[in-house]
């Protein structure tokens, strides 16, 4: 994957995150929404539980981007 590609989806899911963890992105997808939008496992979490995961996750993929950046051949999708 080409390096622009990397970088341009990598700041689509920090916009995502971004909006979830400070934006009110977590109380407005509560409920059925989050089972389209997290994961099916995050039908009954409520705002707080939905900010940590996404949290987390986030966490993880800015790892996996700086790998990515150094190492291109670890980028996958």
């Amino acid at each position: 994957m080409a390096l622009w590609l990397w970088c341009l989806l990598f700041i689509l899911e920090s916009l995502y995150c971004w909006w979830i963890i400070g934006y009110g992105g977590a109380k407005w997808v509560e409920g059925w929404k989050s089972f389209f939008l997290i994961e099916w496992f995050a039908l009954d979490w409520n705002a707080e539980q939905i900010r940590l995961y996404v949290l987390i996750i986030w966490a993880f993929s800015v790892l996996w981007f700086i790998v990515g950046v150094i190492k291109p051949e670890f980028r996958l999708i």
